[in-house]
């Protein structure tokens, strides 16, 4: 049996409508999804006792999808089942995301917990190598991707974010902690330009990969851009058909693209 730890966004509904089966579906107290409802809700302090509840229910996999805040810890609401997890608990919540993630993943397979990452649970929302819009990229635009690797991997390495925008050979936005959403919406015309996403470099795949879907779109027509380059196999795609057809009426592209080496 599947459960899904649900967090915030359009990502757990997706995968929710991309299952071949019913999943159990289990939310942090402290994050709980804004798009599904959960079916069972649990805090941080009792998470040894939350995946002996999972062990409990016939729960053998287990995946990871949606927005998640740092959760505040209370000694005083701390159960026993939770005590021997400390030193790891602890751990994950002064680290970045991608070791705290690592972490986590770490105490479900201890508890005899399979981690599938969303992509796995929900292979579809995968798209195919390839230009997926009327529109396609050009010289220009493969230059201005190989310039968006370079920068994804010192994103990576500074445990930063996920995308960013190039003009020409500049570096007109970055991700921050606030999302794609927040850099997209406070982004300046930039004609021609493109908006890129792509995991970071060695990061933990079986959560927090990448996503884009309508309101990335919009924030790329908004902008001008000349249209949006993903990460084969690396960046998901929330409701596909609507996106594509988004940026063919507004002239972009959609270039699912393998990495450079």
């Amino acid at each position: 049996m599947l459960a899904l730890i649900a967090g915030q966004g359009d990502l757990p509904l997706a995968v929710i409508e991309a299952l071949p089966e019913p999943a159990l579906i289990c939310a942090m107290e402290s994050s709980p999804p804004d798009r599904v409802a959960a079916d069972h809700l649990f805090r941080i302090e009792k998470l040894g006792s939350f995946l002996r509840w999972l062990k409990a229910q016939g729960v053998t996999r287990v995946c990871m999808c949606g927005a998640v805040g740092r959760p505040e810890f209370r000694l005083s609401r701390l159960d026993l089942p939770t005590l021997q997890l400390m030193p790891k608990i602890l751990r994950a919540l002064k680290r970045g995301d991608d070791g705290a993630l690592r972490i986590v993943i770490g105490l479900l397979e201890d508890a005899g917990l399979e981690v599938v990452g969303a992509h796995e649970a929900a292979p579809t929302l995968l798209p195919e190598t390839g230009v997926l819009t009327k529109a396609r990229p050009g010289e220009e635009a493969a230059h201005m991707a190989t310039l968006a690797d370079a920068v994804s991997h010192r994103q990576g390495l500074e445990d930063l974010g996920q995308c960013c925008v190039i003009s020409g050979n500049q570096v007109v936005a970055r991700e921050d902690a606030r999302g794609t959403d927040a850099m997209l919406g406070e982004l300046p015309p930039v004609p021609g330009g493109i908006f890129y996403k792509a995991p970071k470099p060695g990061q933990e795949r079986r959560a927090d990969l990448p996503v884009i879907g309508p309101n990335t779109a919009v924030g790329a027509i908004r902008a001008g851009l000349a249209g949006i380059v993903i990460e084969a196999q690396g960046v998901m795609v929330i409701d596909r058909a609507a996106v594509v057809e988004m940026l063919d009426a507004a002239g972009l592209f959609l270039w699912v693209r393998e990495r450079d080496a």
